[in-house]
């Protein structure tokens, strides 16, 4: 049994992480135009790396919530039984699910813990400093974050369509389904349960399958999802060697 879950920006807003549309497309003052975009990394790159520093920052002092753990506990249960795997696809920018315990993430829009040469997409590194101009890449080149700016192919994107296509269950938690090419995987997936869980989950048109809508944060819905889970599954005795 394959589980893929899509987590956006509720997730994590749960754990104290605000995210561009908590202000109506600004955040702590500054427009997505001036600090995720290719041309802003051209034109302004120290304002770019002073933003990304305080982002760093508050994902360092944020904490995974309960979301975040039952996740983590699914995907261990599902490997230790050997009964089938648990993939996130994440929107988010932080190591919250990793730090609860997830191993199998995939991460859209990169990670905000990690730096790159601006040149080579390869020379990735991990990092808790601030950067700054003049801090540079193996290569010498200027050091940038690891993000996905808008505008820029989002990554792992050939392990998330692959995992939503071979999907059983998809569940679509705390994101609005409105940045694309990500809500794109709702129609892609073959899952035949697919389960929004978001105080306002987003209307979808087109989809031909039943959906199961449990309009609650995260931190309440994902566990009440996977407690469901187990319980139905252990009637039917399916973790049962």
């Amino acid at each position: 049994m394959n589980i893929v879950a899509l987590t956006g920006a509720g997730i994590s807003r749960e754990s104290g992480l605000l995210t561009f549309r908590d202000t109506d497309g600004l955040w702590a003052g500054y427009r997505i135009e001036d600090v995720c975009t290719p041309e802003a990394w051209r034109t302004q790159p120290e304002a770019v790396l002073d933003f990304y520093n305080m982002r760093r920052r508050e994902v360092i002092a944020a904490q995974p919530n309960a979301a975040h753990l039952a996740l983590a506990k699914l995907e261990a249960h599902l490997e230790s039984t050997g009964k089938g795997t648990l993939s996130i696809i994440t929107q988010n920018v932080d190591d919250l699910h990793e730090r609860a315990g997830s191993k199998r993430v995939h991460h859209l829009h990169g990670e905000v813990l990690k730096i790159r040469s601006e040149y080579d997409f390869d020379l990735v590194q991990e990092t808790r400093e601030d950067v700054h101009l003049g801090d540079l890449a193996p290569d010498g080149a200027q050091l940038r974050p690891h993000i996905c700016f808008f505008h820029e192919t989002p990554y792992d994107w050939d392990l998330a369509q692959q995992a939503a296509e071979e999907a059983d269950i998809f569940l679509v938690i705390g994101t609005s389904l409105s940045v694309y090419p990500a809500a794109g995987l709702v129609d892609i997936t073959s899952a035949s349960e697919l389960v929004f869980i978001d105080p306002h989950p987003p209307r979808v048109h087109g989809i031909r399958k039943p959906i199961e809508v449990i309009a609650e944060t995260a931190g309440v819905g994902v566990p009440e999802w996977t407690e469901r889970f187990f319980e139905k599954m252990s009637s039917l005795n399916v973790f049962n060697d």
